[in-house]
């Protein structure tokens, strides 16, 4: 969903300044890229557009009576610009020791989250590299707009760890090129003291015990993923695996919570089959929720694994529009990933909708009286978002995330609902693994609706003045 925050926290104050517009980059399947990737135009200090990642590798260990980080990072990488240089986000809470470059001790400089590596032989167009580098530190959230996002700590004693970092928390613990349309594959080694447990993204391939030093545990996920949607939690947990859906759901939660996050996450597997007939097939090998330790305002997509803090397991399915919403993202945000931020209602506007259709589904409030409810809502505050480029301090408004799914609702509407689902599951298929963003949703709306929406499009996602829900026919 949006940024979490501990509750305990008070959202930071500060502004990130905005370059001039550039091209969004678009990929192929695979993660291949059809086009260089372009700075990203929010968070011009976030990403590298010299170079694009296939592969990251971390093995990392972590000392929770100190709350210590070990770090190696072997950032497997392809350069698109020709220079020896590149650079790297990694928060300056983390001291770098060592860098090199295809085995070859490299020049580096780590200043204000920036890690500038200068290679020993410079990097040709097309030159696959591999960089390595060895860090450590006690890791703490990155103050952004939206609080404080990234890496933290759960209510355990000693600490476990939490780890949600949209949008730029990512280089809170480990170096990487922090842009939305650089998707990799990733491979993440944990060791950890007995006794605690290790969630990552993707499948859990080996879990070793060596004798004083712990147990490490390794997860790969073929991806590719964005850096925002990686995630590693460390605690006290149960690990369970639900079946009936299309992939396994395996579940991760304290031993406290296992009789009410049974009732209260049960229908995940229903939820993963409706989707998947609405949007097509589920894209990834695997999914799950974690809850941890830790109260959080709001839960957080992850890719393959969803992330819920221990206020938002009641025993009364009190939350479940949001475990609904998170499961959502999988096709409209980590497989269908916004080409830029300034997209960020192709994320939330759709996972917000997917609630409603979740809902009347399940036998409650259709869709057609949640947009209503929802537009009124809107109407009454006043509502004067320009959603569809809503700026870099209100990517996670409120209003773009019901605003957006009115705009989706307003589709249906004027199109129909086979021409509706029939747009929704191109865009999942078309893009899937890829990166889009607003202009490609409306050529395939328009192909699918077999109409001009130009002016539903401008009018909903453009405009300030909120237009009137169409009616149905």
């Amino acid at each position: 969903m949006c940024p979490w925050t501990r509750r305990a926290f008070v959202a930071g104050a500060l502004s990130l300044p905005v370059s001039c517009a550039a091209a969004d980059s678009h990929g192929e399947p695979g993660g291949r890229r059809a086009r260089p990737l372009t700075s990203e135009r929010y968070f011009p200090n976030h990403g590298d557009p010299g170079f694009h990642v296939a592969e990251y590798d971390l093995r990392l260990t972590y000392h929770p009576p100190t709350r210590a980080l070990d770090g190696l990072a072997r950032v497997a990488a392809t350069a698109d610009a020709a220079g020896a240089g590149f650079g790297l986000d990694l928060s300056s809470a983390l001291t770098v020791s060592a860098v090199s470059v295809d085995g070859v001790a490299a020049q580096f400089r780590h200043r204000r989250g920036k890690l500038r590596v200068t290679a020993a032989t410079a990097l040709a167009p097309g030159q696959p590299f591999s960089c390595e580098v060895r860090y450590s530190g006690r890791p703490k959230p990155l103050r952004t707009p939206f609080g404080d996002i990234g890496w933290d700590y759960t209510t355990d004693s000693p600490p476990g760890v939490l780890v949600a970092s949209q949008p730029l928390g990512a280089p809170s613990w480990f170096p990487c090129n922090d842009h939305p349309a650089d998707k990799a594959a990733y491979r993440v080694a944990v060791t950890v003291p007995e006794g605690y447990q290790v969630v990552a993204n993707g499948v859990l391939t080996d879990r070793s015990t060596a004798p004083g030093s712990g147990t490490t545990w390794t997860y790969e996920h073929a991806g590719p993923m964005a850096s925002y949607l990686a995630t590693l939690n460390v605690g006290r947990f149960v690990f369970t695996t639900q079946h009936g859906g299309p992939v396994p759901i395996r579940n991760a939660y304290p031993m406290r919570l296992a009789t009410a996050f049974d009732h209260d996450f049960g229908r995940q597997p229903q939820m993963m089959r409706l989707f998947q007939e609405l949007f097509g097939r589920y894209p990834f090998e695997v999914y799950g929720s974690v809850v941890v330790e830790a109260e959080l305002d709001e839960p957080v997509e992850n890719q393959t694994f969803s992330l819920f803090g221990s206020n938002h397991v009641d025993g009364k399915r009190g939350s479940e529009r949001l475990v609904a919403h998170e499961l959502a993202h999988h096709w409209f945000g980590n497989s269908v990933t916004l080409a830029q931020w300034r997209h960020i209602w192709l994320n939330e506007g759709f996972a917000t909708y997917c609630e409603w259709l979740w809902s009347e589904h399940s036998g409650g409030s259709s869709a057609d009286q949640l947009a209503a409810d929802n537009w009124a809502d809107l109407a009454q505050a006043g509502q004067r978002l320009r959603i569809g480029d809503p700026g870099p301090d209100r990517l996670f408004d409120d209003r773009v995330y019901s605003r957006g799914a009115c705009t989706l609702h307003a589709l249906r509407t004027t199109i129909g609902d086979d021409a509706f689902y029939a747009t929704l599951r191109a865009w999942a298929d078309q893009y899937r693994h890829r990166n889009a963003g607003t202009e490609e949703f409306i050529a395939l709306a328009e192909q699918h609706g077999n109409r001009k929406l130009d002016s539903l499009f401008r009018s909903w996602l453009y405009e300030k003045r909120l237009p009137r829900l169409p009616q149905r026919a």
